[in-house]
């Protein structure tokens, strides 16, 4: 879809109708790119949803997309049941938000209805509205329409890398598992947390795409950037089986039409090695007030979305540190010493009862790693005032493990208890966490040899 645009048809001396809503008689589209424009305008129209009502917290908005999600949780389980013949169930969660996954059964199914919905939109369309030439006026609503859009998906996006929140620091736990036992994506997660600076730079990118789509007459080169950056991320998601990989296509499509208008003199610039004349001005209207406005109501989005999102950024990582670090019992335990019944077990690798190390991540989350290695994620139920505590397994309902503890010095702890029904009590050190490679290998420009281990 790349529309030619009329450079006399955007300038101040154009007519009412050329920036107000007529049907300039202009240069005519060829019959594919009208088509395409009416099938990505209902398509995005739909993808989008309630943009940018969605980012407004009054109720009445909150209630009419709780309708529309309804309306579309209906439709999505009719067809996938009597349409596409699924067996999968969505249960009440239809979105699946709890996993965390964009690529589910549900979206992939929303998706094929919203493909459907636009081919046969664009039909009808086509059929009713077969004698227009061009959608010069309409092209550009929906250009800004796209461009804010993307915006407000890149800027959050980004910002969410600049702390150290979507890539946090690896965990405890994750120090002690192996690269065998890890997921891709936990891989990933672990290769990007470990470094701040490369996830500060992937976000800076990312916030800065957003921040030029909101200026007209830098939305090319923002869309450039953003096409450039998500396909790193899209090839990313691929390679490590990351579930974003059909949002992060859509963005990069979003990028992709943004550009098509100037496509032709990027190519004659770039490949062909020609000589362009400067970009045509779109303006959204025919009064240059109104146009200034619409500028500066664009910048401003653009502003507030970015001032709002650091400072919720910020303030969600400050509690998660926080949360953490202040959490009673913090750190690695390693086992000196642990009894059933009174009988001391011998720290075998091929125990797979005895436990080598206790983990504590926060004041909800711990992890203990048997002598048999792996790790085994627990939920922790603290009772600080009364030194005890409660482990609990999300895959086996029927284990239970409570234990008080004391901690004569900072570095020692005994528990006494009981761990499926049998006595136990343990004595345990806590180790440095600083001193693993990842940790305290640090940056270096000179380097006589390569430290790859």
């Amino acid at each position: 879809m790349q529309p030619e645009m009329r450079e006399e048809g955007y300038s101040n001396s154009g007519t009412r109708s050329d920036a107000e809503g007529g049907d300039p008689q202009g240069v005519r589209w060829g019959l594919g790119t009208r088509i395409a424009f009416r099938f990505a305008f209902v398509y995005f129209l739909l993808y989008n949803q309630f943009f940018p009502f969605e980012l407004l917290t009054f109720p009445p908005f909150l209630q009419l997309s709780g309708i529309y999600n309804s309306l579309w949780s209906e439709t999505v389980q009719w067809v996938s049941r009597h349409v596409l013949h699924l067996s999968h169930d969505f249960g009440m969660d239809y979105l699946n938000s709890a996993t965390g996954s964009k690529d589910t059964t549900f979206i992939y199914v929303q998706v094929l209805c919203y493909l459907v919905i636009a081919a046969v939109a664009t039909v009808i369309w086509s059929l009713l509205d077969r004698g227009r030439s061009n959608y010069d006026w309409l092209f550009k609503w929906f250009l800004t329409y796209m461009r804010l859009a993307l915006a407000a998906v890149m800027i959050p996006y980004g910002v969410a890398k600049l702390f150290p929140w979507q890539f946090p620091a690896p965990t405890l736990s994750r120090l002690l598992q192996t690269y065998g036992d890890s997921s891709p994506m936990g891989l990933l997660w672990t290769f990007m947390g470990a470094s701040r600076s490369y996830s500060f730079f992937g976000g800076a990118a990312e916030v800065l795409a957003g921040m030029l789509l909101v200026v007209p007459r830098l939305a090319t080169l923002g869309a450039l950037i953003c096409a450039g950056v998500m396909s790193n991320v899209l090839m990313l998601n691929l390679g490590y089986d990351v579930p974003v990989k059909s949002g992060s296509i859509h963005l990069i499509v979003m990028a992709a039409i943004i550009v098509a208008p100037d496509l032709r003199r990027l190519t004659r610039f770039f490949v062909l090695n020609r000589r362009v004349d400067p970009a045509p001005t779109r303006p959204l209207f025919h009064r240059p007030l109104l146009n200034w406005l619409a500028i500066l109501l664009q910048v401003a989005f653009g502003v507030v979305l970015l001032v709002y999102n650091l400072y919720h950024e910020d303030y969600k990582t400050q509690q998660v540190i926080q949360a953490r670090m202040s959490a009673p019992l913090y750190g690695i335990w390693s086992v000196d010493e642990f009894k059933i019944d009174g009988q001391v077990r011998p720290p075998l690798v091929t125990d797979p009862i005895r436990w080598n190390r206790l983990i504590v991540e926060s004041v909800e989350e711990a992890v203990v790693q048997p002598m048999t290695g792996g790790i085994r994620h627990l939920h922790l139920r603290l009772d600080q005032q009364n030194k005890s505590f409660t482990l609990t397994s999300p895959y086996a309902s029927d284990w239970i493990a409570k234990f008080t503890y004391e901690d004569p010095q900072p570095d020692l702890l005994i528990l006494t208890g009981k761990m499926g029904g049998q006595p136990v009590s343990a004595t345990l050190h806590k180790e440095d966490a600083s001193q693993f490679l990842l940790n305290s290998r640090g940056f270096h420009w000179i380097q006589e040899f390569s430290v790859s281990r």
